[in-house]
């Protein structure tokens, strides 16, 4: 397989597991590039002895740690923000903001979980890996793939109701009566 189509085939799966992975959504160009020059690098070294897109990972899983320690924040140019926040017309606009909404929140809970754990978790949950390809993938014992996943989705289920709890706050914040209190309205003295 040469190198333009393991890309072509892998893109797609780059980019989703660099954004589960905590990337910046404004770092991910870059962290694309990133991993597809360590590929064609590396790839004369590939022995078969895995998938592709399991060797791909990893390298995912290496450039996506690299980049959280260094924790750089990326200023984007008000052109870069035109870009990336651009609306695209041709898509239903409330469907959109749905699904961005929806992106935000699956980010805020995955942010609530270590590299580790994260990894786990979106290559069981949304990868639909088996707990033995995570492990090979990883580097790491089935049992601590198991492990992992169960922190993970522990640290997901508790995010989750705190989330949920936040937005049902904010929202009976909005449909209380907005009228003073009945002191002020009654003409009362603070």
């Amino acid at each position: 397989m040469n190198f333009r189509d393991i890309y072509d085939e892998h893109f797609a799966f780059v980019w989703r597991s660099l954004r589960r992975l905590g990337i910046l959504e404004a770092d991910i160009p870059d962290a694309v590039q990133d991993v597809f020059l360590v590929v064609h690098r590396r790839l004369p070294e590939f022995e078969g002895r895995s998938k592709m897109s399991t060797w791909i990972y990893g390298i995912c899983y290496r450039i996506a740690s690299d980049r959280r320690k260094a924790a750089r924040v990326v200023r984007l140019t008000s052109a870069d923000e035109q870009f990336y926040n651009a609306p695209d017309e041709r898509v239903d606009i409330a469907a959109e903001a749905e699904h961005r909404q929806n992106l935000e929140k699956l980010d805020l809970l995955l942010d609530e979980m270590p590299l580790e754990q994260r990894a786990v978790f979106t290559l069981f949950e949304l990868e639909c890996l088996t707990g033995e390809d995570i492990s090979q993938t990883l580097d790491v014992p089935l049992g601590t793939v198991y492990s992992r996943l169960r922190l993970a989705r522990e640290t997901f289920r508790r995010s989750a109701i705190r989330i949920q709890a936040r937005e049902r706050s904010q929202v009976a914040l909005l449909t209380t009566d907005a009228a003073p209190p009945r002191s002020l309205a009654a003409g009362g003295k603070r």
